[in-house]
C-alpha cells in the first residue's frame, strides 16, 4: 500500500523553480543597497586606525599574526604580488554571481535557502562594518606592511584605494575591514560548490577558494587575521538565522494558505447527523 505524504504549502512553494529575472533583480538591488549602505558608514580615519593597531597588538600576544611575513613574502616577488591583487581585485565579482547562477539553474529548489544565507551573512557583515570600523592593515606604516595594490595599480584596473576602479576610489569605504566578507563570500561559494557539485575536480575547486581567498587578504594587507575569523562567523550565524526564519514564516504560511479546511471536516459529519434524525423525525 503506497503511503502519500503531505505537502505543505510552504515547501511547495520552495520547489517552484525561482524566476530568473527576479532573481537577478533582487540580487542586483541587494548588492547595490549593500554598496551604498558599505560607503554611507562614517569612516571615523583615527579610531578605525587605533583599533587596527589594537587588534594587530592582541594578534601577536596571542601568536595569530600571519598576515605580516605573508605580506613581506609576497610584496617582494612581483608576478605573485599581482596575481595576488588580481584575486583580490576581481574574483569576489566573478564567482559569488556565477555560483548564485549556477545554483540557479543547476539545483533551483536549494537555491533560495542558499542566497538567503548569503543576503543574511551580508547583513550581518554591515552590521559590522557601521558599528566598528576598522582600517586594513595596510594603513599601519609602523608595522611594515606593504600596500601591494597600490605598489602594482599600473598592472591592474583597480587605483591606488583598495579594489575601486580607477577614479572612484572615494565610492568606496576602505574602513570596512571587519569583517572579512571577501573571506565570508569565498566560504558561501566554496561551500555551495562542494555540496551541489556532481564532478570531484570541481568540488575540489570549490574547497581551494576560500583558502586561497584566505592567503590572498592577508599577503595583500588588505585584512587581519580577526579579520578572516569574523568572515567565517557572518556565515556560521547566517545559518541558524535562516534556518529559523524559513521555519517560522514556513509555519505561517502554511496556517494562512488553509485556514478552513479543519473546520470544513470536522462540519461534515455534524452536517450529516443532523440530516439523519431530519429523516427519521
Amino acid at each position: 500500500m503506497s503511503q502519500t505524504v503531505e505537502m505543505t504549502p510552504a515547501r511547495a512553494r520552495n520547489r517552484i523553480r525561482p524566476r530568473w529575472w527576479a532573481e537577478l533583480a533582487l540580487v542586483a538591488f541587494t548588492y547595490a543597497l549593500y554598496s551604498l549602505i558599505r560607503n554611507l558608514i562614517p569612516t571615523e580615519t583615527g579610531a578605525a586606525i587605533r583599533r587596527a593597531a589594537r587588534l594587530f597588538d592582541l594578534e601577536r600576544a596571542w601568536h595569530l599574526a600571519p598576515e605580516a611575513a605573508l605580506n613581506a613574502a609576497v610584496s617582494s616577488h612581483h608576478a605573485i604580488a599581482i596575481a595576488f591583487d588580481y584575486h583580490y581585485a576581481t574574483m569576489h565579482y566573478v564567482v559569488t554571481p556565477a555560483v548564485l547562477i549556477w545554483m540557479l539553474v543547476s539545483v533551483p529548489e536549494h537555491y533560495r535557502h542558499a542566497r538567503r544565507i548569503l543576503i543574511v551573512a551580508t547583513i550581518l557583515g554591515l552590521i559590522g562594518f557601521w558599528l566598528a570600523p576598522l582600517a586594513p592593515p595596510r594603513m599601519l606604516d609602523a608595522d611594515g606592511f606593504v600596500d601591494t595594490m597600490a605598489k602594482f595599480a599600473g598592472y591592474g584596473w583597480w587605483s591606488h584605494d583598495a579594489s575601486a576602479p580607477r577614479g572612484l576610489g572615494g565610492l568606496t569605504n576602505e574602513y570596512a575591514a571587519m569583517p572579512s566578507l571577501h573571506v565570508g563570500w569565498a566560504l558561501w561559494c566554496g561551500w555551495m560548490i562542494a555540496r551541489y557539485s556532481q564532478r570531484t575536480w570541481v568540488r575540489v575547486l570549490g574547497i581551494l577558494y576560500p583558502i586561497t581567498t584566505v592567503i590572498v587578504v592577508l599577503a595583500t594587507a588588505n585584512h587581519f587575521f580577526l579579520d578572516v575569523v569574523g568572515g567565517v562567523g557572518v556565515i556560521l550565524l547566517a545559518v541558524p538565522i535562516v534556518v529559523v526564519g524559513e521555519r517560522f514564516f514556513g509555519r505561517l504560511a502554511d496556517a494562512r494558505s488553509a485556514p478552513f479546511l479543519p473546520s470544513q471536516r470536522r462540519a461534515s459529519p455534524d452536517v450529516h447527523s443532523d440530516q439523519d434524525k431530519f429523516q427519521s423525525a
